[in-house]
């Protein structure tokens, strides 16, 4: 697999519209008439410090241990197409709202990271949109399969990658606090290139 030519730190990303598709709104919630878009970024792009920071609190909060340090094990060009790896940001007018990434788990599967909505977005399907976009990313880029791993103490992580068709590779009906540890899943991808006609 060849890794694509890096694209600009905050390009579009090819192929998604400049507006993403609108979420339908919470049943009781006001409608919702934003203009989102994702675009390709760096780690140290100033938009995601305050994505991994709110992780990282929340993770420390979930988990009783500082989680910053762990959120770091990664280089940073790992999150980048040289490298075979990819970050976006969601953007809803213009202000970062959820994000992920993946990066290079082995010469077939992208590993997915960091699927994140910031606190006074959830519950809209932002992170259904993020996922399904570095799916997107991910095929296009000649990966098959994506493996991730999220933690035991994060129900609505393990709910939105059985929804989304994630396999669980993991007993689903053992209680995660007796068991602990990370919960892994994975997905077959279909190629963009398998397709197209």
């Amino acid at each position: 697999m060849t890794a694509p030519a890096q694209a600009p730190a905050t390009a579009p990303i090819a192929g998604v519209p400049a507006q993403a598709p609108a979420t339908p709104p919470i049943a009781g919630a006001a409608a919702i008439s934003s203009v989102r878009s994702f675009v390709r970024v760096e780690v140290a792009d100033p938009r995601v410090r305050p994505l991994l920071r709110e992780l990282g609190d929340e993770y420390s909060a979930r988990y009783g241990k500082d989680a910053h340090s762990e959120l770091a094990l990664y280089p940073d060009q790992e999150f980048t197409p040289p490298h075979g790896g990819l970050l976006v940001l969601l953007l809803e007018d213009g202000e970062a709202v959820a994000g992920g990434a993946f990066r290079r788990y082995d010469e077939s599967t992208a590993e997915l990271k960091r699927i994140w909505t910031h606190s006074a977005h959830r519950r809209r399907g932002l992170a259904r949109l993020v996922v399904a976009e570095l799916e997107r990313e991910a095929a296009a880029a000649g990966y098959r399969r994506i493996y991730l791993t999220t933690g035991h103490r994060q129900p609505e992580a393990r709910n939105l990658y059985l929804v989304t068709g994630y396999t669980p590779l993991f007993d689903t009906e053992a209680d995660p606090e007796v068991t602990g540890g990370p919960l892994p899943f994975e997905k077959r991808l279909t190629s963009t290139r398998e397709a197209t006609p």
